[in-house]
């Protein structure tokens, strides 16, 4: 006989947000009980972000339970936290493909469901994209309430605070939910508890501070003396009212997010009650309700598949360590014999790998929080009085402080060091995390020194050459993941500044590498060998300034020349063009080919899925060369046969 029976019975016959609406309170906390449950099944068998979902799940019922989505628009901050709710909104049946090549984003994203408003994987977005939601509805535009949740990490973002002081200059009905997972706040009371139950009942025109001063003062002393500091944690002053408050938002909080009964019964009275912005302040627990993650120290924030009964992750073996490792290593071995250097992160310290310099030196390591902008200058600061920053970030990241970079840093030749990792398509997070134009938008700066390393002993070198250059800005960039296993110097070497080597020399064919796509030369090279070709293979090292003895040398030896690079057009290979020309070298029947990420976004896959579809494979560079010498697949049989 079948067995019939469910580990979710509740959420088995939820298709949607609507139909949480037909449950009692006490139905949708057996409900957040089944989703978080459902979450930690997923994302065993995909990878993802664990910690942040599982720290929603009682937020997301309540948020979906009270507000009329999709008409209400509900603006995720970052996204990663959004597993529960895309399962509450029609796409369980698509948990599966998570991350995966032609699946579920591992964020929100416009093109996968109307309940996705608003495409979010940087931070600090949500606040200012809800109020432009809510002037549109202000305007008579089909929309509802907007609803932003954002974390207590991405409300220190300079971006959240412009948008909450233009919110509060608006006046308009908004709701934004703090995520606060640093806090934690005790169970409820009877007091708290009957007084929650009543808020509902209470008068539709009660104003929403004295629903606050009432959930306070249901609380015994020593809790309520816990909830008034948590209220001053967020930077509140005793004797006035929050900071959120001074801005003109009506402030609820702090309350329990994990409590059901707390968590509809402040959503409700704030969308019956409110005419202005709002903010409710919620504690939680990041990776609630599952072990291993609450006992990790990075609560599980990103993982690949892992045991549910044990939470062992499985890794991917690799006898090569990673780039970010090797950063890492070397930064902290260069600090050892220099007490100036010093280094800079954005809230990614162990992503970055200068956790392993914070380990040894925490004194010289700073993490600045989400907060690019700042990071990037308060490095210029300390480069202007002669210190050796190491600036840390991802190139997706790296973007948000750009202006800084110009202004700040290159505009003033002072030496910063950018360290820029997930350089290039970076596999399951997609496209809002790869690293694709890092190369161009530096590269144009004037001044700026930018490197790429073709693999890990080269990064070796790189990060050497970066500590030794005081004259300027310097970058270097590299990929996510493991090196190529090469044999590692024993010590760093200053390279000099706008040199590349040449690999291996031949007379037709010229493969012009920068970044650690010539391993990917190297394997078409050797296709192409062996079809009569012979093939050049050159690693550039520099985007800038431009080997351009070496580019003439491959200009005048061979009678095609391709760029090869892990980035967007307008970067290396359009620099190259653009010297050649200036230089002549394109007058005299050369045939140039550039070959780099194409116009448009790539959806998240493998990486190796990523560069396929991305035309950047080894094969890919052999069907290139074919077509510019004219060799089509017959003729190259024929030729092969001939000789």
């Amino acid at each position: 006989m079948t067995d019939m029976t469910t580990k979710t019975p509740l959420l088995d016959k939820v298709a949607g947000p609507a139909d949480l609406k037909r449950l009692s309170d006490a139905e949708l906390t057996q409900l957040a009980t089944e989703l978080r449950s459902d979450v930690i099944d997923a994302v065993s068998r995909t990878g993802g972000h664990l910690g942040s979902s599982l720290g929603v799940v009682e937020l997301t019922v309540g948020i979906h339970a009270v507000f009329d989505t999709p008409r209400d628009k509900l603006i995720w901050d970052v996204g990663h936290q959004c597993y529960p709710h895309k399962i509450l909104t029609g796409r369980r049946h698509r948990m599966g493909t998570l991350r995966q090549k032609d699946g579920l984003s591992g964020f929100t994203k416009r093109a996968e469901s109307d309940f996705d408003p608003f495409g979010a994987a940087h931070s600090s977005t949500s606040i200012s994209a809800a109020l432009g939601f809510t002037v549109a509805r202000d305007m008579g535009m089909p929309t509802g309430d907007a609803v932003a949740v954002i974390g207590d990490g991405s409300i220190s973002a300079g971006m959240a605070y412009e948008a909450l002081n233009n919110a509060g200059h608006e006046g308009r009905r908004l709701f934004v939910i703090l995520n606060d997972n640093e806090m934690s706040i005790a169970p409820p009371t009877g007091a708290m508890s009957t007084y929650l139950s009543n808020l509902s009942r209470n008068s539709p025109f009660a104003p929403l501070h004295a629903i606050a001063e009432g959930m306070e003062a249901a609380l015994p002393k020593p809790m309520r003396d816990g909830a008034r500091r948590a209220r001053e944690m967020v930077t509140g002053v005793e004797s006035r009212g929050t900071f959120f408050e001074e801005l003109g938002f009506d402030y609820i909080g702090p309350i329990d997010g994990h409590n059901m009964e707390q968590v509809l019964g402040v959503l409700r009275a704030a969308r019956t009650r409110a005419t202005g912005p709002v903010l409710i302040h919620a504690c939680t627990v990041k990776g609630k309700g599952y072990a291993p993650a609450e006992g990790s120290a990075d609560k599980y924030h990103g993982v690949s598949k892992f045991d549910v009964e044990t939470g062992e992750q499985s890794k991917g073996k690799s006898n090569a360590p990673s780039y970010t490792s090797v950063f890492g290593e070397t930064l902290t071995d260069l600090a050892s014999k220099d007490p100036s250097i010093v280094a800079v992160t954005a809230a990614m310290p162990s992503g970055t790998g200068v956790n392993k310099m914070a380990d040894r030196f925490p004194a010289r390591v700073f993490d600045v929080g989400i907060a690019e902008q700042h990071g990037v200058t308060f490095a210029a600061g300390m480069a202007a009085s002669g210190l050796k920053p190491f600036c840390a970030i991802y190139s997706t990241f790296l973007q948000r402080g750009y202006d800084q970079v110009v202004h700040d840093v290159v505009l003033q030749g002072l030496p910063v060091r950018f360290a820029i990792d997930r350089a290039g398509l970076v596999g399951a997070d997609g496209a809002t995390h790869a690293g694709s134009f890092d190369i161009g938008y530096l590269a144009s700066l004037p001044g700026i020194v930018v490197m790429a390393a073709a693999d890990e002993g080269e990064l070796v070198h790189m990060v050497t050459t970066a500590a030794a250059h005081d004259s300027g800005p310097i970058a270097f960039r590299y990929p996510r993941g493991n090196g190529r296993g090469v044999e590692m110097p024993e010590e760093g070497k200053v390279l000099e500044i706008g040199k590349g080597r040449m690999i291996q020399e031949g007379e037709d064919v010229a493969l012009l590498s920068l970044g650690t796509h010539l391993d990917a030369c190297e394997r078409a090279a050797a296709r192409l060998e062996a079809e009569g070709l012979s093939v050049s293979i050159a690693d550039a090292r520099f985007a800038k300034p431009l080997d351009m003895e070496l580019i003439r040398a491959l200009a005048a030896k061979h009678d095609l020349l391709v760029t090869v690079e892990q980035g967007a057009m307008g970067g290396f290979g359009a620099m190259v063009l653009q010297a050649m020309a200036a230089d002549g070298l394109l007058d005299q029947g050369l045939k140039v080919r550039t070959l780099h990420l194409p116009d448009r976004f790539i959806d998240q896959a493998s990486p190796d899925e990523m560069y396929a579809d991305a035309g950047l494979t080894a094969e890919d560079i052999v069907n290139t060369v074919r077509d510019a010498m004219g060799r089509t697949e017959t003729n190259v049989v024929d030729l092969i046969a001939g000789e």
